[in-house]
């Protein structure tokens, strides 16, 4: 079985590279000028990984995914960050075609990759990394002690069955070993690791049970609220997966957690990516809250810019030190009725904020690069976001 013990290193090499000049990050120092937030979009039928960078805040593109074909994107994929490193993982390959005059698109699942592909951030180089022992998307995933954890989500095309399936990859390695199955099979969870354990949460879970009284007879699956609504940690120390009922608390899957300070944060679920306010977990009482002056009906409240008719067409979040960054996007008119633009905007609150004296929430349009001042068309995300802090 896999251990997490270690610490992080280089993956074998591809010649494939991202953006030159403006895609390499040798330059950067510590502290928030170090930061850089990546996330993958799509414009039509053509993939897009970019970078922000905060301390600058300015957008701009890296390039495109490695082996994803023109007309194609990939969706159910993870995006995560490790050391210097971006790592790729899975994902469902789909042939994207044109409708309606070319404003709609109509996707065609192809296949679901094993395929994991490393950024590089300093060089700004993808290289290839070992694929996944099982093919996967829509499956939980977070770094933990140096390596890479995934667990859950669907490996075929046909049906919506989860996997209790788990894995870690290795980085000096540069290999997956398995991990022990989960008690339930699940799909559409959210990885996070907190407390040093690798937790998979919520999503649409089955849990598997035999029957006691008749050996030999096929396992009987269970779904239920109880099983969506519950959590499962891998102990590192004793290599075994612990559940925890009611850690989620809904029956519609979580879009995010994350983890800022020793504490978790959410702020919607994959139906709506915000729903009206920030939410702090409390592990002794297992249950979620609130957090004080972070309540919005909408975000786009906190940008004057912003048309009224504008509408948000994608939401996501990454930590920087105790701030919670939100890159959204909004869709607004373009200069004539038939035409359409995306606005960038990245909100963000400050989870130490002292009510009263700092401000918690702050709001503020970046830059893009040269080539992208004007984002026409709808841009979508098709990845969570990840945060790389750069060494000086």
């Amino acid at each position: 079985m896999g251990s997490l013990q270690g610490d992080v290193a280089t993956s074998p090499s591809l010649s494939s590279t991202g953006s030159s000049g403006s895609g390499n990050d040798n330059n950067a120092g510590g502290g928030t000028g170090g930061v850089r937030i990546y996330a993958c979009f799509a414009y039509g039928g053509t993939n897009s990984f970019e970078c922000y960078e905060p301390g600058a805040n300015r957008w701009r593109r890296v390039g495109g995914i490695p082996g994803v074909p023109d007309g194609h994107v990939l969706k159910g994929f993870a995006v995560v960050a490790v050391g210097e490193s971006v790592f790729v993982i899975g994902g469902r390959l789909c042939r994207r075609d044109a409708a309606d005059g070319g404003s709609e698109y109509h996707d065609t699942d192809v296949g679901v990759r094993a395929d994991v592909l490393r950024y590089d951030v300093r060089r700004g180089e993808w290289l290839a990394c070992a694929p996944l022992l099982l093919p996967r998307f829509d499956f939980a995933c977070a770094p933990c002690r140096g390596r890479i954890c995934v667990a859950g989500g669907l490996c075929s095309l046909s049906g919506a069955r989860g996997m209790a399936a788990a894995e870690v990859y290795n980085p000096e390695e540069g290999r997956w070993s398995p991990l022990p199955d989960m008690s339930t099979m699940r799909y559409k969870c959210v990885g996070v690791t907190w407390q040093g354990g690798f937790h998979v949460v919520g999503g649409f879970a089955e849990s598997t049970t035999a029957d006691a009284a008749a050996p030999g007879t096929p396992t009987m699956l269970h779904s239920s609220a109880l099983e969506r609504s519950s959590a499962e940690v891998f102990n590192c120390h004793r290599g075994v997966w612990e559940i925890i009922p009611g850690m989620w608390q809904l029956d519609v899957p979580p879009n995010q957690i994350v983890a800022v300070a020793g504490r978790l944060f959410s702020s919607g679920d994959c139906l709506n990516s915000w729903k009206g306010h920030v939410e702090v977990y409390d592990g002794e009482l297992n249950i979620w809250s609130v957090m004080d002056h972070s309540a919005l009906p909408d975000l786009s409240l906190l940008a004057s810019s912003l048309p009224p008719s504008a509408q948000q067409l994608y939401l996501t979040m990454a930590v920087v030190d105790r701030q919670l960054y939100f890159l959204a996007g909004y869709e607004v008119a373009g200069d004539d009725d038939d035409t359409y633009r995306t606005v960038s905007l990245v909100h963000s609150f400050d989870t130490s904020a002292i009510p009263g004296i700092v401000p918690a929430w702050n709001s503020f349009q970046p830059k893009m690069d040269h080539e992208h001042n004007v984002e026409d068309g709808s841009k979508e995300l098709f990845s969570q976001c990840c945060s790389v802090q750069l060494s000086s």
